[in-house]
């Protein structure tokens, strides 16, 4: 009889204590985990008449409100990311790529993978598109050992470019 109490208790408690703890392990606060994400800089100029046709940057004035894209591509060559951004006052683009993902470790790595294109310029006397940093092409990104750490944040900055339009009107004997 005593035995048979046993086991009915036991088997009462034992459901409500695995109950109990599934429920306080659920109440418990989930920790976050830190999220890394890349970010891409650079600076978009109008490129001096006087070195028009080279790479030259000297003399160059920066373009606010000028348009480039970045566009990463998988190891199987299909595009699995891209974004237009717009540069500040100075020409300076900031440009965080939200949702960007990496299917291949390493073949997928945003310096493999993703490069900058310039895309529009909102300057009528400066808009030609110039291969300068290979900014038609596809500027690469490098490496520029920035970390920007906050609370549960982690952010890779990569940088590219400078990259440089053109302008539309150059007197022949401005240029070399």
């Amino acid at each position: 009889m005593a035995n048979k109490q046993f086991i009915l208790t036991i088997s009462t408690l034992l459901p409500l204590a695995f109950l109990a703890a599934t429920a306080t392990a659920h109440e418990a606060p989930a920790k976050q985990d830190k999220t890394a994400t890349v970010v891409v800089e650079g600076k978009v100029y109008c490129q001096s008449c006087k070195y028009f046709g080279s790479w030259s940057l000297t003399d160059a004035e920066p373009i606010p409100a000028a348009k480039v894209s970045v566009i990463c591509k998988n190891h199987k060559k299909r595009v699995s990311y891209y974004n237009a951004f717009e540069t500040d006052k100075n020409g300076y683009f900031y440009a965080e790529l939200k949702d960007f993902k990496m299917t291949h470790y390493l073949l997928d790595h945003p310096l493999h993978a993703c490069h900058v294109k310039l895309v529009s310029s909102p300057l009528e006397s400066c808009n030609l598109l110039s291969n300068v940093n290979n900014g038609i092409n596809g500027s690469p990104l490098r490496f520029e050992n920035k970390v920007v750490f906050g609370k549960n944040y982690e952010a890779v900055v990569y940088g590219s470019g400078p990259l440089a339009f053109r302008p539309t009107n150059c007197d022949p004997e401005t240029t070399h």
